[in-house]
Formats: structure tokens, C-alpha cells, sequence
């Protein structure tokens, strides 16, 4: 593999490690704040639960600063963004002044899952793109890892360690911005905005060397055709999307309602519902951060092997023994599985829906309406997210946790359902050959 285009791709992946980082760093502070600021249930979820408001925002308009200002700059001022959250996170004084900071973090986390996967998507030849793209979501467990280590290490400084906890992310976030400096803007974002065709040229020879001047000609040639279809006209609520906006909509919707992102945020709460004392369940939460980043690097080696169908496949039937097997211990009070549940749950996420999200919906879209495809899928991602964030403390104070999980399982029946029944494979298939594989006329 070229260096440059391994070196591009792992910078732009690195907004992937600041997600996973800030967005489960709040796991080892959420009792301390909600104690520090006596916080009801209501405004401790809304708490909580505003990095994702942010990220919502974030996901929503990203396709704006993406297409605009080009995949580059908008990279680089994500950077940005989480430098000034984390500094602001740590000096809060009082909740209100907290939400903001951990809003502004989110505004990054949701124009990052918009931004990185497409860019990487982008410069990625067809049998590298799913490993390439793939390493948005390895750095985002990466940083979930750090995070549940840094929380492990840290929570025993004293009164103020949530404040080092939340604090201490400022410092990848500015080697992050840094390293965005020394990347190219996208070729395909050259070519179909019209800017700079010599430039894209140049990018796509240096992310392939062993190209000649007229492989690069053809190349630039397909993408400029491609541009210039009809469907590439600029419009994204037309019929003839009908097929990628709703693969985007159900893979992102599907994603969260295995309860993913509501057990990472609240994963040491749920050990100690079985017993667990606070430090032993910030340990376990460790091992959660392991065995993603171990079944995330499985994931990775194997979708450009078996696919993106076959993952989810895979995925969904791992989801539903791991949370059937969770429900039936809270129902039996059998709570010494519930940690290998958790871990088992955790393994099924990052070898089938973490591996495939990102890749799948930057694949999917033409490149003038790419863009608004990685906002429709990341904002459907997020807004649930952020609503089962926000309502999960209440739901297990509401129902036995058995039902919760009992939930997560049904839900992810419908998903192999619609794996099965809808789901193609874009397994190497160049991404302006991707419409006539989606049937798109």
C-alpha cells in the first residue's frame, strides 16, 4: 500500500479516535458530575446526552462545510472544535457552561463521522476502500479503549478527576489538527466541484504510484463523466435515491437500536446494577474498550475478504444470542454472565455493524450527492443516539433491565431480517460503477 495514501487515511481516521474518545470519556465523570452539581435524573440525561445533541447538529449540517469549503479544511477545523471542548469541559464551573463545552464536541464527532469516511472513501482504490475507510471505525474503538483507561487511571487523582478526565483529550486533538495540515484535498471533491483538475491529477498519481499518465487520464475521466450524469444533477430527494437513502436511513437507525451507544455510555452503571463495586466496574468497562478494539481489527480483516453483507450477518446473529442471553440473566438474576454478555454483545458490534457502517454509507451515494448521503446516514445515527442516551437512565429506573434488553433483541431480529432481504453487496465495486449495482437508472 502506498505510504501517502495509508499516512492520508490514518489522519483523516484520527477524527474517528477523538469520537471514540469523547464520547464514552463521559462515562467515568457522569456520577461524579451528577453529584458535584445535584443534578436531577431528568437534567443529569440532558447532560449526558448534549455532546450527542451536538453531534446531531454536527451530522446534520456536515454536508455543508464538506461540499463548501472542500474535505480538507473541514477535517481540519473539526480538530479544532474538539481542542476548544476539551479544555472547556475541564475548567467548567456549573452544568450549563458543561453542556455547552460537550455540545462543541459533538458539533465535531458529528461532522467528523460526515467528513473522514468520505474523504478516505474518496482517495481509497475499490480493493482498499472497505480496510482504508474501515480505520475511521478502528480509531474510534481505539479511542473508546483510551478512554475507559484514562477514566481507570485518573479516577482515583482526588475531587477533581473528571475534570483531568474530560481535560486531557485536548492533547490528541491538537496533534490531530496538526497532522491535518499535510492533507490533500479529495480529487473526486477537484473534480465534481469543478476547482482544480490539474490538482486532483497530481493527488490521485501520488495516492497511486504505480499508475501511469493514462491510467490517471481514465481515471479522471470516469470520475468527470460521473459528475456530469443526471443524477449527479445536485438534487438528493429524488426517486431514482430512493434505493441508497434508504440503505443509509436502516443501517444508521438498525445501529443504535442494538443499544450500543446507550451501554457504552453508561457501561460501568450496568456493571454495578449486578453487583459490582464502582472500581471493579470501571475495570470491566476496560475490557469492553479490549474487545472492541481486538473484534474491531477482526472486522477489519475481513471486509474486503467476506464483505459488508456478510458482516452484518454475522453481527446480527452475534447481537441476538449476546443481548437475549443479557435479558434472560437480568430475568434470572444469573448476573455473573451479564459481564460476558456485555463482552459478547460488544464483539458481535465491531465485527458486523461498527466494521460496515461508515464504508457502507460512503459507498453508496453518487459522488456529487455523497456528501448528503454521509449526512442523512450520520444524522439518522446520531439523532438516535442521542435520544436513547438521554431516556436510557430513565428506561432502566422504569422497567427491569431485563425488558431493556429484551428490546435490543427484538430490534435486532428486524435488522437480520433486513440484512437478508435488502442488503447488496458493494464489495469492490469502483465507486462510479456503484449506481448500476444499486439499480439506480
Amino acid at each position: 500500500m502506498p505510504s501517502r495514501l495509508f499516512l492520508w487515511s490514518l489522519t483523516s481516521a484520527l477524527a474517528g479516535f477523538l469520537f471514540g474518545f469523547d464520547t464514552v470519556v463521559i462515562s467515568g465523570a457522569e456520577k461524579t458530575i451528577q453529584q458535584l452539581w445535584s443534578l436531577s435524573p431528568g437534567l443529569h440525561g440532558l447532560a449526558m446526552s448534549m455532546a450527542l445533541w451536538g453531534t446531531v447538529i454536527g451530522s446534520l449540517v456536515g454536508a455543508w462545510p464538506t461540499d463548501h469549503f472542500g474535505r480538507k479544511k473541514t477535517l481540519l477545523w473539526i480538530g479544532i472544535l474538539y481542542l476548544v471542548s476539551a479544555v472547556w469541559s475541564g475548567l467548567a464551573t456549573d452544568v450549563y457552561s458543561f453542556m455547552v463545552a460537550r455540545w462543541i464536541g459533538g458539533l465535531g464527532v458529528g461532522i467528523s463521522t460526515v467528513a473522514a469516511p468520505l474523504f478516505i472513501s474518496e482517495i481509497s482504490p475499490p480493493d482498499r476502500r472497505g480496510r482504508l475507510a474501515g480505520m475511521f471505525q478502528f480509531n474510534i474503538v481505539f479511542g473508546i479503549l483510551v478512554a475507559f483507561a484514562s477514566n481507570a487511571l485518573l479516577g482515583g487523582i482526588g475531587d477533581n478527576a473528571w475534570r483531568w478526565m474530560l481535560g486531557v483529550e485536548a492533547i490528541p486533538a491538537l496533534i490531530y489538527s496538526l497532522m491535518c495540515i499535510g492533507l490533500p484535498e479529495s480529487p473526486r471533491w477537484l473534480i465534481s466541484h469543478g476547482k482544480n483538475e490539474a490538482e486532483a491529477s497530481r493527488v490521485i498519481g501520488l495516492a497511486n504510484p504505480r499508475f501511469s499518465e493514462s491510467e490517471i487520464d481514465g481515471q479522471i475521466r470516469q470520475i468527470r463523466t460521473d459528475a456530469e450524469k443526471s443524477v449527479g444533477s445536485g438534487k438528493f430527494w429524488q426517486m431514482r435515491l430512493r434505493t441508497p437513502i434508504l440503505l443509509a436511513f436502516l443501517i444508521a437507525f438498525f445501529n443504535q437500536l442494538s443499544g450500543i451507544n446507550a451501554i457504552l455510555y453508561f457501561a460501568p452503571r450496568i456493571f454495578e446494577l449486578t453487583g459490582l463495586g464502582q472500581e471493579a466496574a470501571l475495570l470491566q468497562s476496560v475490557g469492553i474498550g479490549v474487545t472492541n478494539l481486538v473484534f474491531t481489527f477482526v472486522g477489519l480483516w475481513l471486509i474486503d475478504r467476506l464483505g459488508r453483507r456478510t458482516l452484518l450477518l454475522i453481527g446480527s446473529f452475534g447481537y441476538i444470542v449476546s443481548l437475549g442471553m443479557c435479558a434472560w440473566a437480568f430475568q434470572t438474576e444469573a448476573f455473573k454472565i451479564v459481564p460476558a454478555c456485555i463482552f459478547a454483545f460488544i464483539a458481535a458490534h465491531a465485527v458486523g455493524q461498527g466494521a460496515v457502517i461508515w464504508v457502507f454509507i460512503s459507498e453508496i451515494f453518487p459522488n456529487k450527492q455523497r456528501a448528503k448521503g454521509q449526512t442523512l446516514g450520520s444524522f439518522t445515527h446520531w439523532i438516535f443516539a442521542a435520544l436513547l442516551t438521554t431516556f436510557f437512565p430513565s428506561m432502566v429506573t422504569a422497567f427491569p433491565a431485563s425488558q431493556v434488553f429484551f428490546f435490543f433483541c427484538f430490534m435486532m431480529v428486524l435488522q437480520l431480517v433486513w440484512v437478508i432481504f435488502m442488503v447488496p453487496e458493494t464489495k469492490g465495486v469502483p465507486l462510479e460503477e456503484m449506481e448500476a449495482k444499486l439499480g439506480i437508472e
